[in-house]
């Protein structure tokens, strides 16, 4: 069965190499594909239907029904924000469908602070070889298919 996962934010879609966190970069967490936001505030969307497992202010995870789980990651070490500037829209055990608004944020406030604003999107417990990415360079909007996961 292929799984669409949605893209949660509009901007470039990079290689997850690209991301400059090594735990991202190696795809220590899982296989996946990172987008550069474009700037100004926005909605983080869900990138599939299904459940918030996991609910920080600078990230998230939703699993489908089937198990399959997604990790969006709003910027690198973000976290030593302490959730300034990011605004939950959902609460964690909350059913989402895809293109919900999840979390709100503004990627040039996380510049600012001195962060990259590049954000992850993670198969978790994928083989890279189950995805098909969008290619690096692309442009996408928030809610446009990221990568397809054949499982």
């Amino acid at each position: 069965m292929t799984l669409s996962v949605q893209s949660p934010v509009a901007g470039t879609v990079a290689a997850m190499a690209d991301v400059p966190d090594p735990v991202f970069a190696q795809a220590m967490v899982g296989p996946g594909i990172a987008v550069q936001p474009a700037g100004g505030r926005a909605d983080a969307v869900a990138p599939i239907d299904g459940t918030v497992v996991t609910l920080h202010p600078h990230a998230f995870v939703v699993a489908g029904e089937d198990g399959r789980a997604v990790l969006v990651h709003l910027g690198i070490d973000t976290v030593k924000q302490k959730g300034t500037g990011f605004t939950l829209h959902v609460v964690q055990g909350e059913s989402v469908r895809a293109g919900q608004p999840v979390v709100g944020w503004d990627p040039d406030a996380v510049r600012e602070a001195g962060y990259s604003p590049i954000v992850p999107v993670v198969a978790l417990d994928a083989r890279q070889e189950v995805l098909a990415p969008a290619e690096p360079g692309t442009a996408v909007a928030a809610g446009e298919e990221l990568f397809t996961w054949q499982d």
